[in-house]
């Protein structure tokens, strides 16, 4: 931890302390269970926690065997979650992921209709590939991400709590897939780039994985653990001068702002206010993970290329030019620094 919560402000309420004192003990174990077990992605795990602190979904985007799936699946078991894996592909019906009705014959031979749930039905469900099911199927997930229920045969079905999803893309396989619209993008609290590990993270893998015995972490947490933390996350203070920055930061991300050179003209669309409620969110979260109660500026300069880069898009001459998303951002981020 990189700070005390005996630091922070004596404005703030006791519980408030307490209840923070406890969650980052907590929390810091669950990201120990992660680490013994996911090796090299050591940001990728901590924005995954931000994510789900936050209480949002996110989109985990790199090549395959980059341990995405076995990062789902460890966050399940640490964190003490009903976790379940969806493996997208272009005949995926959203009855495969909602659930559907079937035709039931009692015992009084009297015939009825019994909802059975679908694999939607978790709280952490890991959409593999999300960008292989048809845009019929993908939008049926990403209704319920937003809405927290489905419908079917014009009933109601609320999904459990918390009900978090993580769905992964391959960046470099393009044949055959559905991207998802911008509009859907729009759902997902961050943008996760899972990149390449290191040269000494890759031979601990080696080492370490392919041996007699598969290493299994340990429990640290159940869903109402992770519920409390959220709640706490929404409790902690944001400073005037972190709510002014998230304001610029996403603000001049957009065409129609303030003219900044070498910037807006960059910019074909940009991040709504969804973007500023994510990093609202997200900011709080890395805060607790690194043992602070209050966020400071650094949280959201750090922060604002996983939230921003799937909200935006640049104009073709950007592109003609080599600029990428990220190097915008970058220029903004260095804007608010200085």
């Amino acid at each position: 931890m990189t700070a005390s919560i005996a630091q922070a402000p004596t404005a703030l309420d006791d519980a408030i302390i307490r209840n923070a004192e406890a969650t980052l003990e907590t929390v810091g174990r669950a990201r120990e269970a992660i680490h013994s077990v996911i090796f090299g992605q050591e940001d990728v795990v901590d924005l995954t926690l931000i994510t789900l602190l936050a209480g949002g979904h996110g989109l985990l985007v790199g090549v395959p065997g980059l341990a995405k799936t076995k990062l789902v699946e460890t966050l399940g078991i640490v964190l003490g979650l009903d976790a379940r894996r969806i493996q997208f592909t272009p005949d995926l019906m959203p009855s495969d992921i909602l659930g559907s009705e079937i035709l039931d014959e009692g015992a009084d031979r009297r015939r009825s209709f019994r909802f059975v749930k679908g694999p939607v039905f978790a709280q952490l469900l890991m959409a593999d590939e999300i960008n292989r099911a048809s845009p019929r199927t993908q939008s049926a997930l990403l209704q319920a991400m937003q809405e927290h229920h489905v419908s079917v045969g014009g009933e109601r079905h609320d999904l459990p709590q918390p009900f978090h999803v993580l769905a992964t893309q391959n960046p470099i396989e393009q044949e055959g897939t559905y991207p998802l619209p911008e509009a859907q993008l729009d759902r997902f609290l961050l943008e996760i780039d899972v990149g390449y590990p290191s040269r000494d993270a890759e031979r601990r893998i080696l080492i370490e994985t392919t041996g007699a015995e598969d290493r299994k972490p340990a429990t640290v947490m159940n869903a109402e653990a992770l519920m409390n933390a959220q709640r706490l996350v929404r409790r902690l203070p944001v400073g005037e001068s972190v709510i002014e920055a998230i304001l610029d930061l996403v603000r001049s991300a957009r065409p129609e702002s303030d003219r900044i050179e070498g910037v807006t003209d960059r910019i074909l669309w940009g991040p709504g206010p969804r973007a500023s409620q994510a990093l609202m969110l997200a900011v709080r979260a890395r805060a607790l993970i690194e043992g602070r109660v209050a966020p400071s500026i650094a949280d959201v300069a750090a922060l604002a290329e996983p939230v921003l880069k799937h909200r935006m898009a640049l104009t073709f001459a950007a592109r003609a030019d080599g600029d990428t998303i990220g190097s915008v951002i970058g220029r903004l981020v260095t804007r608010l620094a200085g």
